[in-house]
């Protein structure tokens, strides 16, 4: 299991259940091949430039353990929603 740390951005039209789903969707598919040992919410922060002309979104920090795979296919599916303006994942350095 290699160590991941993922942030995105979901959009700030979405109410707070929804929001809360979008969270979810993305624990259940790290479930599926990993798992999530910490998540810290940030909540509504400015962007630096707008998205979609949003200038605002909802910050989220994961931490996983996940097998090489996962984040190729956690890309493909952030990618394709419409609830998430932008991701990144990022493999962390063991030290």
């Amino acid at each position: 299991m290699n160590k991941y740390e993922l942030m995105f951005i979901i959009d700030p039209a979405l109410d707070a259940d929804k929001k809360d789903a979008a969270i979810e969707a993305v624990k259940a598919i790290i479930a599926a091949d990993g798992e999530v040992t910490e998540i810290n919410e940030w909540g509504m922060k400015k962007l630096a430039y707008p998205i979609l002309k949003k200038t605002e979104g909802y910050y989220v920090v994961m931490q996983l353990n996940a097998s090489p795979a996962l984040p190729k296919e956690l890309d493909r599916r952030l990618r394709i929603s419409d609830n998430y303006l932008r991701h990144i994942i990022v493999a962390k350095d063991e030290k």
